[in-house]
């Protein structure tokens, strides 16, 4: 029962019921004086039945019914304590112990149960289950996928009430549905530990004429895979070499590793043809012992859910440890886990992700090698592997063929700045694995200022403004391109006289050697400025005009020809509306820099482009993984929302985190991933207030912002492609929003037709006496990200001729701003802020009421419980990716 008025409509079935199943009347009943029971009055007179009832705050006048109260309550609780459901579940922990009450046999009955009583036969026993255990569901929709999950998992729940089956509670989606077909884990209770443990053995139903039979659902046992372990390898790794070389690379790294065939005898080595070591997906006996006959708590095997199969979260597994050899000497050299594999522990599945079939076949084999392929973060990791030795030897042959620096020796009175590796993997258009690239980095953070350098301002693409470009993209049906540029900041020209030290890993024949620089290195405080000089001078050459809203955009239009080019340091987005067009500039760029040609937009600074009939799609799914995986939360429970309802944050008392650097790391994540996920920007607000001094309770509330990912790693948000070329924006604000400074908080949201490009959440600068002030000023606050929107549109090659619909869910606020209205309450306001009644005025914006309900910026200002959020999320255009999704 949700409410106390459904009392009369219960009473009015049971007397129903009664009668026509049972053939009684009833004659007496007796109540509290609960006004529930006393609407009742009428209807108990027309049917002659007497009400009676106790007096005030006499509750034993009522005992039989109190007394059961008591023994009902008893019942579920001891459901609840042992199922460790969460209390919400309290309902159906209440109809589970009356179902169970109600087939107990009892003394008072003289043995005899009282649904014997009633119904004069024997109740069965043979479809009792354990309440709030584990149990797999039959998944009915089976046949569309012949490698589809089989079942569903989930919680049993309860009995439903005139079918025959039982009511369970899908983990996964966070529904509850009736189905016949379940195989249950009585002694598993999933919401007992934050890990669920599957056992290896599933247990049978005793009566097996409702199950459905189906030899997938029982999982074979698990053997833990034998662990080899990494020893010193001898063979060096040949060299790369240059026609005159001068500097010579340290490889330590063999030809083929070996491994010990078993720890009894480990000069016996097992070559291998690659550089990286493997272990057998068969292990042998000898080299993998049984298990025991009995596993204990903390050693049953864990396998992973049937859910996993079908998406590209398999990847996601524990990084296998590595142990010593017996013989090896005391400093071992021991190779890093650069391809994560499962070593005795798999980790519990994403539950929602990106469904391998909603891609094309591309596609699907780029998201696999983006999900599984690491990188090596340290010189010595990547010393160890033959391709990485490769890629560096490759990199300082391109920097010497460049003349990138002249060897000498290091001048009186001046300082060598050092340098470092960066290792990243590059993908092909089509998703596989292109190259290692090795990238040597100068510490421009030893330059002195003045001396090393001057100027260092270089502007790159605002995420904004990509968001812009592919949402005009998406409605016009453009072509959308990307490219790169091979070592870019090599191509900058040098006029500071600076000195670095040899690159690590190499060596020359005189130890006293540097390296004066005559070309810009990654690293160096001016190398950005000097490559965007340089190729802004190429494409004004070519035709291209410099945006000035975002000087990293540039526009081509000559006779109908579209062509924009977004710039990112040495990363290009191409579109427009002709693909030769898009041809002939990608040779030309190939005449004047190294390029490579990437094809279809996929993959951009951790945004996963897909694009389909609906629009273009994105998200970071893989980039939202690693942060779960990073916080060893792939098996934890997930929340609905990123944020509690009326959390106390601000004003949050607790111990002081031991390791802040950890939570910087943490919200710093969750700011960048707020670039796809609007629904975070709120939270990673809130948390980025206390990166001096966290707390512990702020770290669990950006854990609680991580367990909500979990759920929806794959959300993004969708560029339509039936989408207008029109601005609409909202704002709203959150009156004194901060309990310390009795600051409020504004925030706007802004779309194209119906593709959100724009998002943000801000603290006012200034106290605001009323909620109608702290309107005006996020109205103030938007109206210039819709000027330079406006602007941005009109680099893009059109006009909004028309005002641009502004939406506040305040009334007050939209008078002052239409009207010089409420002067003793305005006349404090800065000046700055009746910009907004000059837009006004000059038909620049049109102020429009819109319910606070159906505000899309609501969501930007503060927590929101889970029905509001989940509305408002829908309207800002966040959703899981939809199907028949391709990259580009």
């Amino acid at each position: 029962m949700a409410e106390k008025s459904e009392v009369s409509r219960l009473i009015r079935n049971f007397i129903a019921m009664s009668e026509r199943q049972f053939g009684k009347r009833v004659k007496t009943i007796r109540s509290d004086n609960g006004t529930e029971f006393m609407c009742l009055t009428p209807f108990l007179q027309e049917h002659g039945i007497l009400h009676q009832t106790s007096c005030v705050d006499t509750p034993q006048q009522n005992g039989r019914v109190e007394r059961k109260h008591r023994h009902i309550l008893n019942v579920a609780r001891a459901c609840l304590f042992q199922s460790h459901l969460p209390r919400k579940f309290w309902g159906e922990s209440i109809l589970t112990a009356t179902h169970l009450i109600n087939r107990t046999p009892t003394p008072i009955l003289h043995g005899k149960s009282p649904y014997e009583v009633l119904f004069g036969s024997r109740p069965s026993y043979s479809s009792l289950r354990t309440f709030g255990c584990l149990c797999y569901a039959h998944h009915r929709a089976r046949d569309k996928d012949k490698f589809g999950e089989r079942s569903r998992r989930c919680v049993f729940v309860g009995y439903p009430y005139g079918k025959k089956g039982w009511r369970l509670y899908d983990l996964e989606n966070n529904k509850f549905f009736v189905s016949r077909d379940v195989v249950f884990q009585e002694t598993v209770f999933p919401f007992a530990t934050p890990e669920t443990v599957i056992p290896t053995v599933l247990t049978p139903l005793p009566n097996s004429s409702t199950i459905f039979h189906d030899d997938d659902w029982i999982l074979p046992p698990l053997v833990p895979p034998l662990v080899v372990s990494s020893v010193p390898l001898s063979m060096p790794l040949s060299q790369a070499q240059t026609s005159t070389p001068i500097i010579h690379l340290e490889s330590s790294v063999p030809a083929s590793p070996s491994t010990p065939g078993s720890p009894s005898s480990p000069s016996s080595p097992l070559t291998s043809s690659s550089s990286s070591l493997s272990t057998s997906s068969s292990p042998s006996p000898e080299a993998s012992p049984g298990l025991p006959e009995l596993l204990g708590k903390g050693h049953r095997v864990k396998l992973p859910s049937v859910l996993l199969k079908d998406y590209v979260a398999r990847h996601a597994t524990a990084p296998p440890t590595t142990t010593t050899p017996p013989n090896a000497s005391s400093t071992p050299l021991t190779t890093p886990s650069l391809s994560k594999t499962v070593c005795g522990k798999i980790l519990d599945s994403i539950p929602i992700s990106i469904s391998d079939e909603k891609f094309s076949e591309l596609h699907q084999v780029f998201m696999a090698a983006i999900t599984s392929n690491t990188e090596p973060t340290s010189y010595h990791q990547a010393s160890l592997i033959k391709e990485w030795c490769d890629a560096m030897g490759l990199e300082i042959t391109a920097l010497e063929e460049n003349n990138t620096w002249d060897i000498t020796t290091l001048p009186p009175g001046k300082k060598a700045i050092g340098s470092k590796w960066v290792y990243k993997l590059k993908y092909n258009s089509d998703g596989t694995l292109e190259r290692h690239k090795a990238r040597l980095v100068a510490l421009g953070n030893r330059q002195v200022e003045g001396s090393d350098f001057t100027e260092t301002f270089a502007p790159v693409a605002k995420m904004t403004t990509v968001r812009f470009l592919l949402a005009v993209a998406a409605a016009k049906d453009w072509e959308v391109h990307q490219m790169d540029v091979h070592n870019a900041f090599l191509h900058g020209d040098l006029d500071e006289e600076v000195y670095m030290k040899l690159p690590p890993g190499f060596h020359t024949d005189d130890p006293n050697k540097v390296c004066r620089l005559r070309k810009s290195l990654y690293g160096l405080r001016q190398a950005p400025r000097c490559w965007f000089e340089k190729l802004a001078t190429a494409l004004r050459t070519f035709g291209f005009k410099q945006s000035y809203p975002d000087y990293s955009l540039f526009s081509f239009v000559q006779d109908g020809v579209i062509l924009h080019v977004l710039v990112y340091v040495d990363d290009f987005i191409v579109a427009g509306n002709d693909l030769s067009e898009i041809e002939r500039f990608k040779e030309y760029m190939h005449k004047c820099f190294h390029m490579k040609d990437l094809g279809k937009l996929k993959y951009f600074l951790g945004i996963e482009v897909s694009r389909g009939p609906d629009g273009i799609f994105l998200s970071q799914r893989k980039y939202a993984l690693d942060i779960i995986t990073e916080a060893n939360l792939l098996g934890a429970k997930t929340y609905s929302t990123p944020v509690e309802p009326n959390h106390k944050l601000a004003s949050a008392k607790g111990p002081i985190l031991k390791r802040p650097e950890e939570y910087r790391r943490l919200v710093g994540r969750l700011i960048y991933l707020s670039i796809t996920r609007p629904e975070l920007s709120y939270i990673v607000h809130i948390l980025s207030q206390f990166m001096q001094t966290p707390l512990l309770p702020h770290w669990e509330a950006a854990i609680r912002v991580v367990r909500y990912l979990k759920g929806c790693p794959a959300q993004g948000v969708m560029l339509r492609s039936d989408s207008e070329i029109s601005l609409i924006a909202y704002c709203d604000s959150d009156w004194s929003a901060c309990p310390l400074t009795r600051r409020s908080l504004s925030a706007y949201a802004v779309f194209l037709g119906s593709s959100p490009i724009s998002w943000k959440t801000k603290k006012q600068h200034t106290v605001s006496n009323s909620s109608a002030e702290a309107e005006y000023h996020a109205m103030a606050y938007t109206l210039r990200e819709i000027k330079w929107l406006r602007q941005l549109l009109h680099s893009f090659g059109f006009h909004h001729t028309r005002p641009i619909q502004l939406f506040c869910d305040s009334q007050a606020a939209i008078h002052i701003a239409s009207n010089p209205v409420f002067h003793e309450r305005t006349k404090h306001i800065e000046s700055d802020c009746h910009q907004v009644r000059d837009a006004v005025q000059d038909k620049l914006i049109t102020t429009e009421h819109i319910s606070t309900k159906e505000q899309v910026a609501d969501i930007l200002t503060k927590a929101l419980p889970r029905p509001a959020f989940d509305k408002l999320l829908s309207k800002f255009g966040v959703r899981q990716p939809p199907r028949q999704l391709e990259g580009g």
